[in-house]
């Protein structure tokens, strides 16, 4: 009865840590494109910068972890650990940092070049290659519902980026505009890697990959990756630039700082949301959220920077929607099924205790 009931509660706690996981990726996944594009529009220039925004809040991850080590330490003493995190897991988590960093840096390319509705091929190829790697490295098994909802997802991704050239920006180069289109493939590629990449280091581990641990992961990996892009603003220099910069700024210096904080605030809510549906779930799962929450950054777009909402928008909003409903549909049953197949399984071997009881050999026994 205890085990049930131990059992019952880590899955409520599981779902609501998902549940809230979901809340800051759609925070993140809408709102930190927006404030990117914000940047851009105004005055904006520093691709560096943009990509340094999007990791550069790691230290907001100390807040959780604190309140977990407290937390803890009301329990089990003053011998608590503040970090779990062993040498190969930093080193594994240090390497996908700087992947991070350079894909941040892909992405910020892009957003600088391409209108916001290219954001599309994004998603797009972002899905496929999710999908893909996530087979390759841990061994996915897709169901009908989910291949069904990969399928829709990068049809209504695919379905945006069809009128990308109604809203290229004035001015601008073909040159320009393909290499942020190369840009954002290969930020695409990169980000459809790194996710299962994640989930297989949980896999991986040689130790117990606890909520805890995962802040740990997602705090190297942001370090890492803000160092790289670092790195990249100290060669061109940005950091001399940004002064200046905030006195041109179109809405005002101060506004301009307020756009760069909020950006790398609402950047975390992004990774943390991600890595907190690989643990809950799977890197497939965060990646279909992903996919989902584009229309959702369109219609957005639309509202606060007057864009035209075409019948391209609406078709991808459905698409997506149904791809969603499609996708949890199918893990709802699968859960069911799995849990009554459990349920068989366990009073089959009641069944079998209760025929081997010392009792029934007795009986038996004497049994003529």
């Amino acid at each position: 009865m205890e085990a049930n009931h131990e059992e019952k509660r880590n899955a409520a706690l599981k779902r609501a840590l998902l549940i809230l996981s979901c809340v800051l990726l759609s925070i993140g996944a809408c709102g930190g494109p927006l404030i990117m594009r914000l940047y851009f529009i105004h005055g904006g220039k520093r691709v560096w910068l943009s990509s340094w925004l999007e990791t550069g809040g790691w230290p907001i991850i100390f807040i959780p972890i604190a309140l977990a080590y407290y937390h803890r330490r009301t329990t089990e003493g003053p011998s608590t650990k503040l970090f779990f995190m062993k040498l190969p897991l930093f080193i594994a988590s240090a390497v996908i940092g700087l992947l991070t960093g350079l894909d941040d840096y892909l992405y910020a390319y892009g957003v600088a070049r391409l209108p916001v509705s290219t954001a599309a091929l994004i998603t797009a190829a972002h899905l496929v290659f999710t999908a893909l790697f996530t087979f390759l490295l841990v061994k996915q098994k897709f169901t009908s519902y989910s291949i069904n909802c990969v399928f829709l997802l990068t049809i209504g991704a695919a379905v945006l980026g069809l009128n990308t050239s109604a809203d290229r920006p004035k001015g601008e180069s073909d040159k320009q505009y393909i290499a942020g289109f190369m840009m954002t493939l290969s930020s695409a590629a990169l980000y459809g890697f790194v996710l299962p990449l994640v989930e297989l280091t949980y896999k991986k581990a040689k130790q117990t990959i606890t909520y805890a641990l995962v802040l740990e992961i997602q705090l190297v990996m942001c370090l890492f990756a803000t160092i790289f892009c670092t790195v990249g603003m100290l060669i061109n220099n940005d950091f001399k630039v940004i002064p200046r910069e905030a006195r041109n700024f179109e809405l005002g210096e101060r506004r301009y700082y307020v756009v760069l904080v909020f950006s790398a605030i609402v950047w975390q809510g992004f990774f943390l949301g991600a890595i907190g549906i690989i643990f809950c779930a799977s890197s497939l799962l965060s990646g279909i959220v992903i996919a989902v929450l584009l229309p959702v950054t369109e219609i957005l777009a639309v509202i606060f920077y007057h864009e035209k909402f075409q019948a391209e928008k609406g078709v991808a909003l459905a698409l997506s929607l149904w791809g969603f409903v499609s996708y949890f549909y199918g893990e709802r049953k699968y859960s069911k099924q799995k849990g009554s197949k459990m349920k068989n399984e366990k009073e089959k071997e009641v069944e079998i205790g209760k025929k081997d009881t010392p009792e029934t050999a007795e009986v038996s026994q004497l049994d003529p």
